[in-house]
């Protein structure tokens, strides 16, 4: 039988997942992503996305928080992945957990101009992304270069 914590609603250290959607654009060799302004990740860059909302489906979600943050528009494709993002304090106590639905999407329109919580918002070049950059959020450079090979097949048209 698998090992299971279970917490009571009065444990303070109880920390629930957080659903998010990620908006990954590819387009013409080059992935979109911003500089987040806030925890977890600040400073780093990554795609843009953020919290679901109640009500709001995954790919609703992707896409306005694509337009929030950088003001381009696209379509949502298809679910990429899912993985999670964990915040921890300096004592290493786990202060937050993210659960981030990657969402492949087709560039429309708009030039990526930062607003909302991203700090930059910009098109880089997939052959120049570097895993071991610490610059990068996790996952960044896998997911964007499953996300290019995907379109370069025309699986999201």
């Amino acid at each position: 039988m698998p090992n299971i914590v279970r917490r009571t609603a009065h444990d303070e250290s109880a920390v629930h997942p957080i659903p998010a959607a990620v908006a990954v654009v590819p387009r013409e060799g080059h992935v979109l992503l911003v500089r987040r302004a806030n925890p977890p990740y600040a400073g780093r860059w990554g795609f843009p996305g953020g919290k679901i909302e109640a009500g709001e489906t995954i790919e609703a979600a992707a896409m306005r928080e694509l337009a929030e943050e950088t003001s381009v528009n696209a379509q949502a494709c298809k679910i990429l992945t899912a993985f999670d993002v964990l915040d921890h304090n300096d004592r290493g106590r786990l202060t937050r957990h993210f659960v981030l639905i990657a969402v492949l999407c087709k560039w429309i329109s708009g030039e990526p101009i930062a607003a909302d919580d991203a700090l930059q918002a910009q098109w880089f070049r997939l052959e120049d992304l570097d895993e071991a950059d610490p610059s990068l959020n996790l996952n960044v450079v896998a997911i964007a270069r499953d996300a290019d090979n995907i379109v370069r097949r025309g699986g999201c048209s």
